[in-house]
């Protein structure tokens, strides 16, 4: 069960503390002790157990003296669990410059100014770490996110389309895209949404939050108050498939109810169906307008 959580890279730190207490160490083998030791500091971290970590610590140093990664794994119990973050931010600063090439040492960085609420000095980390580690996928959402909390959208969008660069084929990242754009809620920001949400579906048809992206992004006025015609009748195509998709997909799960308060399935396509109409995309009098 550890090994599964270590590759799901899941914590539950309650329940690692718990199958700990059974583990008879001189049993396990070296490549099975030390990764399940640091499993269980992570977890005593999370719990605030100090005994735990004091227990667990002491048989790393004893390992490995000296060792990078047990000296990171004390910092981290020593001061940022103490909230001495200056210190800890110190300790890396040394520790980054006798190896540069160790990227978690600048992720723990960032991750304490990220909760100091740092923003600033979060993302110019971030922007500085990416240049040295272009290819760390996480680092890249994380940048994305700050730029999202300061309403800096064009900047986040930048982020994803790296990330889209990186793995063209990822769902979640055109999907995200999508509502980057979405959200940045201009009429050319509506197109490029609709393009990314129609790749995520392309690539898992049973994309539903992308099927909800589409649909919002064809029925948003902006996104036809200066289409032409044949625009305005595209967009309602493409309104009235992912209406009937969405439905599709709630009917092969068996939902009956989406929300808490006993709103039916029916009730929520209904509801769709109703602001699409009102919109009346690619109307006859629309068209003749254009």
């Amino acid at each position: 069960m550890l090994n599964k959580w270590r590759e799901e890279n899941a914590r539950n730190p309650v329940k690692v503390r718990d199958l700990w207490s059974s583990f008879q160490l001189d049993k396990l083998t070296t490549d099975d002790k030390y990764p399940i030791l640091e499993q269980v500091i992570m977890a005593a971290l999370d719990l605030h157990d100090h005994e735990l970590l004091k227990e667990c610590l002491s048989q790393l140093e004893t390992k490995f003296p000296g060792s990078t990664r047990v000296k990171r794994l004390k910092t981290m119990a020593r001061l940022e669990m103490r909230e001495r973050f200056d210190e800890a931010i110190k300790v890396y600063d040394d520790m980054i410059r006798a190896d540069e090439s160790n990227a978690i040492l600048y992720k723990r960085k960032i991750a304490i100014l990220i909760a100091q609420r740092k923003s600033f000095e979060a993302v110019k980390e971030l922007t500085d770490y990416l240049k040295k580690f272009m290819n760390d996928h996480e680092a890249w959402m994380e940048l994305a996110d700050l730029y999202i909390q300061e309403q800096e959208y064009s900047k986040a969008a930048f982020c994803v389309e790296e990330l889209v660069l990186l793995n063209p084929h990822n769902t979640l990242y055109h999907t995200r895209l999508g509502e980057i754009y979405y959200t940045m809620n201009s009429s050319e920001s509506l197109e490029s949404a609709r393009s990314y949400f129609a790749q995520a579906i392309k690539l898992n048809p049973s994309n539903l939050r992308a099927l909800y992206g589409l649909f919002l992004s064809t029925t948003n006025p902006l996104s036809t108050s200066k289409a032409t015609a044949q625009k305005k009748k595209d967009n309602s195509k493409l309104c009235s498939w992912c209406l009937s998709k969405i439905s599709s997909l709630y009917e092969d799960a068996g939902v009956q109810d989406l929300l808490d308060d006993g709103i039916s399935n029916k009730e929520v396509m209904d509801s769709l169906e109703s602001l699409a109409s009102s919109l009346s995309l690619g109307s006859s009098k629309d068209s003749t307008a254009a």
